[in-house]
């Protein structure tokens, strides 16, 4: 796992747009009063997807404000949090995961498609700047592995074959379809069900 990559382009400042700061009264109201600054998660996720995928050092000042705490606090959770991201990933931001699970079934074959399809660094962006890829712990499918997340989509039980489908697609600006790339339904086994599978007992 790397460091953090802060870019070193910041803009001079940030704002939520109108309709993203309706939607940060409303998260700001599912706290109780005096514990808004709980709120910090979602307002800096929200900052991302408003700005580029990314979180700017300024967006982190101005959430701090927002919630009334320390500049260095909102700073604090946004680097220790591998979701949130400090630096422009791209449209596409694939996050490939190598824990345990995953690496057992393969996971390093598609860290080696993302090195040879997108770039050899991780937290770089291609060379047309449409997408970067990360290595990052658990996702929590680990039943599906091997898997990795694009944005907010999961793509499970992939091999290097399909990684390299779904990255060209990427590189074409096309959104690949989420999910089981084994055709399998959620968790269930791979040949189907293997229980409850009488009606009646279901």
């Amino acid at each position: 796992m790397s460091l953090k990559k802060i870019s070193k382009n910041q803009p001079k400042d940030f704002k939520f747009s109108k309709v993203n700061l309706e939607l940060v009264n409303k998260i700001i109201q599912n706290y109780p009063k005096g514990k808004e600054k709980s709120a910090v998660m979602p307002l800096l996720y929200l900052v991302q997807k408003q700005h580029e995928n990314w979180i700017p050092l300024e967006a982190m000042k101005y959430v701090g404000k927002l919630l009334s705490i320390p500049y260095m606090k909102v700073y604090e959770v946004a680097t220790f949090y591998s979701m949130y991201n400090l630096s422009p990933v791209g449209k596409y931001h694939i996050q490939v995961c190598t824990t345990t699970p995953c690496m057992i079934r393969g996971a390093y074959d598609l860290v080696d498609v993302c090195k040879k399809k997108i770039n050899e660094n991780q937290n770089h962006l291609s060379k047309n700047n449409i997408c970067s890829w990360t290595e990052v712990e658990c996702l929590g499918a680990c039943v599906n592995s091997p898997m990795m997340q694009i944005n907010e989509d999961y793509y499970e039980d992939l091999n290097a074959k399909d990684v390299e489908k779904i990255i060209d697609k990427i590189m074409n600006n096309e959104t690949p379809v989420p999910g089981s790339y084994k055709g399998r339904t959620n968790s269930e086994p791979i040949n189907n069900r293997k229980t409850l599978i009488d009606n009646k007992n279901a």
